[in-house]
């Protein structure tokens, strides 16, 4: 199934629901000029279990079509419902598929996983976390047959946090990792918006989205399910339903969790504490609990892609740095959900929109990096003076850049002190300094310098 729960297929993309659409039969043969595993289909819309879809395209579907040419197992991990299931099935239409979701595949892959896996030449198998012992036999599967793109695996866990899994698979496995879909994705568009500031330069927005538009997109999220909701309170009910079914289905899976209702407290603690330094001791107070179990249960959120730790970024040349991670929330539709805020709130009291716009921009910039062929280091800087860079990249050259976030609509040279002390303690290695504001226009404050529209940052 994919993330909206339908059925076709097409080349790196995930379903949306439509009102009419057009058919398409995503069983025919390829071209005489496709592979089986290339095979694009040639329309965009289709018919689902009697509703309409139409496509989104998922930018990371290159990278693991070229990772499966010369490496033996793919893994896809990401939370659930945010598309793994789809993009596997498209990047392998005709392999067999095998999901650990389904009860009698479930046991047999239990009871015996040397056996499940011997018939298996190639395949696709779904949600690999609920069997950990499976990933073992796949260690024995690959050594025998060193092909490269023998299989796919998703899984809505981590399990690469497990010490002998990530032991056992090094140099066997590549692994990726597929978040909701991203404001590029859901315009069909590809960005370049990295690549563009470390060449020294910010592209013009591809569309105009300022106020209650801005809004609108950052409180509906990315997971394709919700987007299909007719409304804002239809979306948000299936948010809740999906948060809830993490806890009571996920976290007893993964971990052991004698208290299990402690988790929903902490969750809605978390969201109030989204772009913010994490106080362990603090969190827990407010839930009831000790910082050490707090960790914990943080760990477990993370290790099901629910949250998502940005460590601190810190250099030589500056003193007096924080060296504490800043958490965000995953999906931003998820967070407001959580915290029950709606856009009339936010329309009623701007003050809201910061965290959710600042949440909204390291996650679209961690779904870029995911994409990236270069290995991208997303961080954050604070000093003790409370200077900060919401968001600083370093990439494989050691070069830098910062994005900085503000919710108004009116930019001030201070607004760019923060990245002007980065600029100035880097020289070369900063290749340049953006503040995304609630604006339409592209504003130069000096050289490396710009403030943009929040939508360059997928131009």
């Amino acid at each position: 199934m994919c993330a909206a729960g339908c059925r076709g297929r097409r080349h790196g993309w995930a379903a949306r629901r439509r009102t009419k659409s057009r058919t398409c039969n995503p069983n025919s043969p390829p071209s005489k000029s496709q592979s089986a595993l290339d095979k694009i289909q040639k329309c965009h819309r289709f018919d689902a279990d009697s509703r309409g879809f139409e496509m989104y395209p998922r930018h990371l579907d290159r990278r693991i079509r070229t990772a499966l040419a010369d490496t033996r197992i793919v893994f896809v991990s990401g939370p659930r419902q945010s598309g793994k299931t789809t993009l596997a099935r498209t990047i392998a239409p005709d392999w067999p598929f095998r999901s650990l979701d389904d009860l009698p595949t479930l046991q047999a892959a239990r009871s015996d996983p040397v056996g499940f896996l011997r018939p298996l030449d190639r395949a696709v198998i779904d949600e690999v976390q609920r069997v950990p012992d499976l990933l073992l036999a796949l260690k024995r599967a690959v050594d025998e047959d060193t092909r490269p793109g023998r299989f796919i695996l998703t899984g809505s866990a981590n399990v690469m946090t497990l010490p002998h899994v990530a032991d056992s698979l090094a140099g066997r496995m590549e692994t990726f990792r597929l978040l909701p879909l991203s404001r590029a994705e859901i315009i069909t568009h590809r960005p370049r918006f990295l690549q563009r500031i470390f060449s020294g330069a910010v592209a013009k927005s591809v569309e105009v989205l300022t106020g209650t538009g801005l809004v609108d997109a950052i409180l509906k999220g990315g997971f394709p399910e919700a987007l299909a909701r007719a409304n804002e309170r239809r979306r948000q009910a299936w948010l809740l339903s999906y948060s809830e079914s993490i806890i009571q289905r996920d976290v007893r899976e993964i971990a052991s969790v004698s208290k299990l209702e402690e988790i929903p407290r902490l969750m809605r603690v978390l969201a109030e504490h989204s772009g913010k330094l994490i106080n362990f001791s603090e969190v827990g107070k407010r839930v009831g609990i000790d910082h050490k179990t707090t960790q914990r249960y943080l760990g477990i959120l993370e290790q099901l892609f629910m949250v998502v730790r940005v460590e601190p970024w810190f250099t030589n040349q500056l003193a007096r740095l924080s060296k504490t991670p800043k958490l965000y929330f995953v999906d931003t539709g998820l967070l407001a959900a959580i915290m029950g805020i709606s856009a009339a709130a936010v329309a009623t009291d701007r003050t809201l929109l910061r965290p959710f716009l600042e949440t909204f921009v390291v996650s679209e910039i961690l779904k870029q990096s995911s994409w990236s062929d270069e290995q991208l280091r997303i961080m954050h800087f604070r000093d003790r003076r409370q200077k900060e860079v919401d968001v600083v990249v370093e990439n494989e050259r050691r070069d830098v850049v910062g994005v900085e976030v503000k919710a108004g609509a009116t930019i001030r040279s201070e607004d760019f002190n923060a990245l002007r002390m980065l600029q100035t303690a880097l020289g070369r290695r900063f290749k340049g300094g953006v503040v995304l504001y609630d604006g339409d226009e592209i504003l130069s404050f000096g050289a490396g310098l710009w403030a943009a529209p929040v939508a360059c940052l997928w131009s």
